[in-house]
C-alpha cells in the first residue's frame, strides 16, 4: 500500500488531500468536528511509546494477583500516576470472597502410578519463569475443597452436547471424575455440567490442539503454549451472577449482609483442577472403554479413549477461604456544562501472575491514553462530561473489583453513568470492537481515525479489507468476560470492549506463569506499536463521548441488528422442527447411524416431543415500531440545539439503552436483565442475543419462550417509545 502511493505524481496525492471531506463525528456539527479533530491531533502528539514500555516492564515484574502484596502497590503505583496528571484519584476497595490453595494433589491409583506436578516448569530463556514467591499455583477459584477417588472418564470439552455423545455409547458419569479439555466454552460450564451429570470430580487440562505445538512452536522457541504450562481460572457460576459470591445485587462492603459459603449457589459443587498436557498425557493413555469419536481427539500422541477406567485418579484440594481487599483505582476529571454525565473508562491491573499481556499489554495503554488526557486539561481544555478512569482490581477471579462496586454504587450510576468503555488483553492484528450496537457509528468512525501500526492504513480500512464485502465495521454483540458485565448486562449502560488482536499468541500463555514482558514483547505485541494505537482508540472514543454537543449514540445499527435476531430465532425454532421431525424418523425405521466401530452397542437417543410453532408477532409489532422510530429520529435529528435541549436530549439517549433492562431479569438469574443480551448459560463468556426467547427455545420450554418473546418485545417497544420522545426537541429548534 505504501509503494502504491508513493508510486502515485505528487500532483494526485494533493489532489485528493485538497478533494477528501473533512471527516464528520457523530454528535458534533462540522464547526464543532473540526474543533475536536484539531484536539486528538494534540493528543496524539502527546503519546509516547517509551512510557507504555517502562510501566509494562515494572508493573509486570512481580506476581500481582488479587490480595498479593505486588497487587496492593500496584493499585497505589496507578493512582499516584493518575494524581500526577491532575485527577481527583481515590483508592475504592471492596471484600469480596476469594479463595487461594492449601493442598493440591492429584495422582493416579490405577493402572500405574502416577503423580501430576501441577507446577509450570521454569525457563532458562525467561528468568521471570523462575521466582516463585508470592506466586499462586495452576488452581481454578472457587472450586469447593474435596478429597475424592473414582474412575476417570474422558469428556472431550465437558459441554452438554459432549454428555449427549457419551450417553449414546452408554456411558454414564455418575460417581467417576472426568477429565475435559479445555475450549470451545467457558471453564466454569465444565464442572457445572459435571456436577449436574453426577460426577463427584473435574479435571481440566491443556491440549495442545487448542493454544499449543498445534498451533506453533511452544513457548520460548515460538509463543504457544509449552508441554508444563496451565491455565488458572475461576469457575465461579458467572452465567447466574458475577462477582462476589456471596454478596449478589450489593456491593462487598467490610459491613455487608453475606451469604452463607455453603449458600452461595456459584460456587462450583465438586472440586475442579487445571492441570498441563503434560501432567494430563499418562492420565489419558490410560483410559481404556471406546475409542474417542474423531470430535473428540486432541493432539497429543496416543489413542484417546473414553473411560470409564481402569485409570482411578485420586484428587484432593484444600483452599483458603477469605475475604480479600480488592483495590479499585477511581480517577474523575470533571465536566463542564455536562458535568452529570459519566463516561467512564476502565481495564484491569490484576492478574493472575505476571500478566504482561492479560492485562498489563491493554492497561499501560489506558494509562498513556488518560496521561494524555490530563495534559489537554492542564493546557486549559475541560470536556463537557466527566471523564471517570477505572484501574479494577480482582477481575481474574470473575469481575469482582468492577461488579462489587457497580452494585454499590448502582443508584449513582444509573443516574450519572452515560457509557462504558472496556479495554483488557490486547495485541497484534485487527482492531476489535465489540459491545452496544448503539455504539457502532462512534465505533466505525474512531476506527477510521486510527493508523494501523503495520499496514498503515486505519484501522477501518484493514478491518474492510480483511472482511471482504464488508462496507462497514459490524460490532458483536458481548457476553461477558471482562468489567463491561456489570454496566451493561445489570445496568444497562451503553457498553464497547475495544482492542487490537487476532495475529498474536497471547493465548498460548493465557492465565499462565509465561505471559511475562519477554514473551509479550517477542510473540504478542512486538515494540507495544498496537498497545500504543490502542491508546489513540481509546483517546477518541473517551474524548468524543466526553465532548460531543449531544452522545454520539444512534440506532440505525442496533434496529438491523435486532432483526436479525429476532429472525435467527424464528429459524431456529423452524429449523428444531424439522430435525425433530427427521431424527424421530429415523428412530422408528432404526435408520440412525449406529457407530458401526464401536466396541460396544450404541444407543439411540428417545424420541423428542413434536416442536410447537410459535408467535413471533410481538416481536415482529416491536422491530416494526423501532425502525419507525429509528427512521422518524433521523430525519428530525440536528445539530445546533441549546444547552438544556442538549441536556435533555443526552438523558434519553442514555434512557434508549436503559429501556431494555427487564427488573425480572432472565429465567432463573434475575442478576441479568438485558433483554437483547447476555452471556449464555451453556456458552459462558459467548454471548447470546435475545436470551431469555433463545436459550427457552433451545431447552424446549415452550410456555417459557412464549413468555419471554413477550417481555423482550416489551423491552424493544420501551426503547422505541424512548427514541421518539427525543423528537420534539428537534422540532422545538425549527
Amino acid at each position: 500500500m505504501v509503494r502504491t502511493w508513493l508510486a502515485l505524481p505528487l500532483a494526485v496525492i494533493l489532489s485528493a488531500a485538497v478533494e477528501a471531506p473533512a471527516p464528520t463525528l457523530t454528535g458534533f456539527s462540522t464547526a464543532g468536528a473540526a474543533r475536536q479533530l484539531e484536539l486528538e491531533r494534540r493528543f496524539d502528539g502527546s503519546l509516547n511509546r517509551a512510557n507504555l514500555d517502562q510501566w509494562l516492564k515494572r508493573l509486570s515484574a512481580r506476581p500481582h494477583h488479587l490480595g498479593s502484596p505486588a497487587g496492593k502497590e500496584t493499585a497505589g503505583f496507578i493512582a499516584g500516576l493518575f494524581r500526577s496528571w491532575g485527577y481527583e484519584t481515590s483508592i475504592d476497595t471492596v471484600y469480596p470472597l476469594f479463595p487461594t490453595p492449601r493442598l493440591r494433589r492429584l495422582e493416579m491409583l490405577e493402572p500405574a502410578r502416577f503423580t501430576a506436578a501441577l507446577e509450570e516448569p521454569a525457563l532458562p530463556e525467561d528468568p521471570s519463569t523462575a521466582g516463585r514467591q508470592g506466586q499462586l499455583p495452576p488452581y481454578n477459584a472457587y472450586s469447593p475443597d474435596g478429597d475424592v477417588t473414582a474412575p476417570l472418564v474422558y469428556v472431550n470439552y465437558g459441554l452438554p452436547d459432549d454428555y449427549d455423545v457419551l450417553a449414546r455409547f452408554g456411558i454414564s458419569v455418575k460417581g467417576k471424575i472426568v477429565i475435559a479439555r479445555y475450549g470451545h466454552g467457558w471453564r466454569g460450564i465444565k464442572p457445572r455440567e459435571a456436577a449436574d451429570r453426577g460426577a463427584i470430580g473435574c479435571i481440566i487440562y491443556s491440549d495442545p490442539h487448542e493454544d499449543g505445538f498445534f498451533l506453533g512452536d511452544p513457548y520460548p522457541k515460538g509463543g504457544w503454549r509449552p508441554s508444563g504450562g496451565a491455565q488458572r481460572g475461576s469457575v465461579l457460576d458467572m452465567p447466574t451472577y458475577p462477582g462476589d459470591p456471596l454478596t449478589p445485587f450489593a456491593g462487598a462492603t467490610r459491613d455487608a449482609t453475606r451469604l452463607p459459603r455453603e449458600k452461595a449457589p456459584t460456587i462450583a459443587r465438586v472440586p475442579v483442577l487445571p492441570i498441563s498436557w503434560a501432567d494430563a498425557r499418562p492420565l489419558l493413555a490410560a483410559l481404556g472403554g471406546p475409542v474417542a469419536p474423531a470430535a473428540f481427539r486432541g493432539f497429543l500422541p496416543l489413542t484417546y479413549h473414553l473411560g470409564p477406567g481402569p485409570a482411578t485418579v485420586h484428587l484432593q484440594l484444600e483452599f483458603d477461604w477469605k475475604l480479600t481487599p480488592a483495590c479499585n483505582v477511581i480517577a474523575r476529571l470533571p465536566g463542564a456544562e455536562l458535568a452529570g454525565e459519566w463516561i467512564i473508562r476502565g481495564n484491569h491491573h490484576d492478574g493472575w501472575v505476571f500478566g504482561a499481556s492479560d492485562p498489563l499489554d491493554g492497561l499501560v495503554a489506558m494509562l498513556e491514553e488518560a496521561r494524555a488526557i490530563g495534559l489537554l486539561a492542564r493546557s486549559g481544555w475541560k470536556p463537557r462530561r466527566s471523564i471517570v478512569y477505572a484501574a479494577w482490581d480482582g477481575e481474574e477471579p470473575m469481575l469482582l473489583g468492577s461488579t462489587e462496586w457497580a452494585e454499590q454504587h448502582a443508584a449513582e450510576l444509573s443516574r450519572h453513568a452515560a457509557v462504558y468503555i472496556n479495554s483488557d488483553m490486547n495485541g497484534r492484528g485487527l482492531v476489535k470492537i465489540d459491545g452496544s450496537q448503539t455504539l457502532q457509528q462512534l465505533a466505525n468512525e474512531a476506527a477510521r481515525d486510527v493508523i494501523d501500526p503495520e499496514h498503515h492504513v486505519s484501522a477501518l480500512t484493514r478491518h474492510l479489507a480483511a472482511n471482504q464485502g464488508a462496507k462497514d465495521y459490524r460490532m458483536d454483540p458481548l457476553g461477558s468476560g471482562s468489567d463491561y458485565t456489570v454496566f451493561l448486562h445489570h445496568l444497562g449502560v451503553a457498553s464497547a470492549n475495544i482492542g487490537f488482536r487476532g495475529e498474536d499468541a497471547a493465548e498460548g500463555v493465557y492465565h499462565s506463569v509465561y505471559d511475562t514482558y519477554a514473551h509479550c514483547t517477542r510473540f504478542v505485541d512486538p515494540g507495544l506499536h498496537y498497545a500504543l494505537a490502542l491508546a489513540q482508540l481509546g483517546g477518541r472514543f473517551t474524548l468524543r463521548l466526553a465532548n460531543s454537543e449531544t452522545l454520539p449514540v444512534r440506532f440505525d445499527a442496533f434496529s438491523r441488528a435486532v432483526a436479525t435476531y429476532v429472525d435467527q430465532v424464528a429459524k431456529l425454532t423452524a429449523a428444531m422442527r424439522s430435525q425433530t421431525k427427521e431424527q424421530n424418523e429415523a428412530i422408528r425405521a432404526g435408520a440412525l447411524e449406529n457407530a458401526r466401530d464401536l466396541t460396544i452397542p450404541f444407543v439411540a437417543p428417545s424420541p423428542q416431543p413434536p416442536v410447537p410453532y410459535l408467535d413471533f408477532s410481538p416481536l415482529e409489532n416491536a422491530i416494526a415500531s423501532l425502525n419507525g422510530s429509528v427512521q422518524a429520529f433521523n430525519r428530525a435529528a440536528t445539530t445546533g440545539l441549546p444547552l438544556e435541549s442538549r441536556r435533555k436530549l443526552d438523558q434519553v439517549l442514555i434512557e434508549c439503552d436503559r429501556a431494555l433492562l427487564d427488573n425480572a431479569g432472565l429465567p432463573r438469574r434475575p442478576w441479568y436483565r438485558h433483554q437483547i443480551y447476555a452471556p449464555g448459560y451453556f456458552t459462558g463468556y459467548g454471548v447470546k442475543t435475545l436470551p431469555g426467547v433463545r436459550e427457552a427455545i433451545e431447552q424446549r420450554n415452550w410456555n417459557e419462550a412464549n413468555r419471554q418473546i413477550r417481555q423482550s418485545a416489551a423491552a424493544i417497544e420501551r426503547m422505541a417509545a424512548a427514541i421518539v420522545s427525543a423528537i420534539p426537541l428537534f422540532r422545538a429548534q425549527t
